[in-house]
């Protein structure tokens, strides 16, 4: 082989690796650019991937606070209605204690009316009642008067004494009794003396002896007729006038007589009587 021939497979050689290189850099360079691609997709891929877990994301928070607020809106529902029956439940207890107690109020301001109506009643019945009493009283007094002045002698003529002069001793167990007719007596100017029982008025009568006296029947320790009749046994006291007060009058008048008493008087008694008898017997008419 010649020396050209040699060159032109030197030549022919240098091309075809030249042609070569070229082929495996444009190879090299479209791998590299597919890599590159490929590459490319995945980081594409990865970002829309990890934007779709995004979206996601952002739906199930935006899901979960849906469902929060619902379920915050549905217990607020709830609290409301339970509120509103419980106000309502208030509302209606109180109407119907209010109801009640205007009930029970009407029935005591009723029941109350009955007992007044009731009260007055008996308090007229009551005051009858003792009209009729005194008038019945006032007409066996005015009897008794007449015929123990249809009786009695005639006596000598005396000065009357005045009230101021003369002393009037009440004994009477009841201090509601002594104060009212020793108030009474002390309105009329008369001396007035208490004793608490029969006992009392007996102790006080033998040291200082009263122009009359006005007993009651039922006394501890000592009875009216009990310190009536002492008194009636002794020289001293047997003048003293005594005038006796009593609820049952009826029943005691006999038994009053015969121990002594002067005048007898049943329980209620015109004030203006006791006055009258007291002034009578102090100023000198004799005991029947």
């Amino acid at each position: 082989m010649s020396i050209n021939e040699s060159w032109l497979w030197v030549a022919a050689a240098a091309v075809a690796a030249f042609f070569l290189w070229r082929f495996v850099k444009a190879r090299r360079s479209a791998d590299e650019q597919a890599q590159r691609e490929a590459s490319a997709d995945a980081s594409a891929a990865k970002v829309e991937h990890s934007a779709a877990d995004t979206e996601g994301a952002e739906a199930e928070r935006k899901a979960a606070e849906d469902a929060a607020r619902a379920e915050a809106e549905r217990k607020a529902a709830e609290d409301a209605a339970r509120a509103e029956a419980e106000r309502k439940a208030a509302e209606d207890a109180a109407r119907a204690e209010a109801e009640r107690k205007a009930a029970e109020d009407a029935a005591r301001a009723e029941a109350d009316r009955k007992a007044v109506e009731e009260a007055l009643r008996l308090e007229e019945e009551e005051r009858l009642a003792v009209d009729r009493a005194i008038a019945r009283e006032t007409e066996r007094q005015a009897a008794e008067e007449s015929a123990r002045a249809a009786r009695a002698p005639a006596v000598k003529a005396v000065t009357a004494k005045t009230p101021e002069e003369i002393v009037v001793m009440v004994a009477d167990d009841s201090k509601v009794v002594r104060v009212k007719t020793g108030r009474l007596l002390g309105a009329h100017r008369y001396q007035v003396v208490m004793a608490e029982d029969g006992l009392d008025a007996a102790r006080q009568i033998e040291s200082a002896l009263p122009d009359v006296l006005v007993t009651d029947v039922d006394m501890p320790g000592m009875s009216g007729l009990q310190l009536t009749r002492q008194l009636r046994g002794s020289a001293t006291t047997a003048p003293l006038p005594i005038i006796m007060v009593t609820s049952d009058s009826e029943q005691l008048r006999e038994e009053a007589k015969a121990a002594g008493v002067d005048v007898l008087l049943g329980k209620p008694y015109p004030e203006e009587q006791l006055i009258a008898h007291i002034q009578r017997l102090v100023n000198g008419e004799a005991r029947p």
